[in-house]
């Protein structure tokens, strides 16, 4: 049996399923790859897998707090409506942030510059700590955490 996928194989554009199970396998189980050469379109499946699966997951997330919280009221699963799509703008400032941070430790890893990767993946962990500090100062100055307390 052949499934086509146009974009896996470039010589061929077509791999067997067979094909498309390993290449899974290998992108869920975090081996590590060297995507430096090779097929740009074997590694942009490789590397879209697990952001794929972390955005299903976040809907069955949604969806599964929204059948236990319906049994309460319509009150409550108009809050977790609420509260979710809040939730996806924070999930897209932060995957926003973290493809920059990711391009640029790629480029130095691409360059074959190491410390210098290193360097950079330093730094943004530094940075994203102090925006978390300055993100938690606000919400304690201006009382948001009292909305919260049962």
């Amino acid at each position: 049996m052949s499934i086509t996928l146009y974009f896996i194989n470039m010589q061929s554009n077509k791999i067997s399923l067979k094909q498309f199970i390993q290449y899974f396998k290998i992108a869920v189980t975090g081996k590590d790859q060297e995507f430096t050469s090779g097929s740009i379109r074997k590694a942009v499946f490789m590397l879209s897998i697990p952001m794929i699966l972390e955005m299903l997951m976040e809907s069955i997330f949604a969806i599964v707090d929204i059948m236990y919280v319906s049994q309460v009221s319509v009150n409550a699963v108009a809050t977790i409506g609420l509260t979710e799509s809040v939730i996806t703008l924070v999930y897209a400032v932060a995957i926003g942030l973290s493809m920059a941070d990711t391009a640029v430790v790629a480029r130095r890893v691409g360059e074959t510059d190491i410390k210098g990767a290193s360097q950079v993946a330093v730094q943004v962990i530094f940075l994203r700590v102090f925006v978390a500090a300055i993100i938690a100062i606000i919400w304690f100055k201006r009382g948001y955490w009292k909305a919260i307390q049962v």
